[in-house]
């Protein structure tokens, strides 16, 4: 999912969805976030929530306070961050490795031991925008890098193809495979990819 540069936006324009059981802190968290210029959309008092609040909702940041994160919320942390990625900063009481490592597992781009206080809000989501967009571009260079690898294999494939069918040499096989990208507008691993699907009537 596409995601706003934070660095460039203004608090103001940011939209935070909290996730707290607890009535009085969540008020309480709503409070610093506007007062920091935040624009909270919603409160939730159940993580099972999370995934289909933030799908509708699209808040730009999700903040999850919990005395100790339970395997539950984790989960919903993990579901939403993979189909619809975004910062998640965490404030608890926990302090046991294992459940950090868990949280950041889940997609948390911060988690905060005894750090719910007013003056540090605003640092604490900046800091975790700033990671979740380095996470983000570090991901989409793999994925690009993923990518092309596939391709030139699957290109590689129906030169192969060519070669054995038609009797071509290599540079034939691939001087072809341009020609009919060019002849259809499609990708030269698009036209590789039909050309193998249809490979039994060559």
């Amino acid at each position: 999912m596409p995601t706003k540069k934070h660095d460039t936006t203004a608090p103001g324009e940011l939209r935070v969805m909290i996730v707290d059981s607890d009535t009085e802190r969540s008020r309480n968290l709503r409070g610093a976030l506007t007062l920091a210029g935040y624009r909270v959309v919603a409160e939730l008092r159940e993580s099972i929530a999370l995934p289909d609040a933030v799908q509708g909702l699209k808040p730009h940041i999700v903040i999850v306070a919990a005395d100790s994160p339970d395997r539950d919320t984790l989960e919903h942390i993990s579901l939403t961050t993979r189909n619809a990625p975004r910062p998640v900063v965490m404030f608890t009481q926990e302090r046991a490795s294992e459940t950090i490592r868990a949280a950041v597992r889940a997609g948390v781009s911060a988690y905060v031991v005894d750090g719910l206080s007013p003056d540090r809000i605003r640092p604490i989501l900046e800091v975790a925008c700033a990671r979740f967009e380095a996470h983000q571009a570090l991901a989409d260079r793999l994925a690009d890098t993923e990518r092309q690898l596939v391709e030139r294999k699957t290109v590689e494939k129906a030169k192969g193809l060519l070669m054995q069918r038609r009797g071509l040499s290599e540079e034939a096989a691939y001087r072809e495979l341009r020609q009919l990208a060019m002849q259809t507008g499609k990708r030269l691993a698009e036209v590789a990819e039909t050309l193998l699907a249809a490979a039994h009537l060559l």
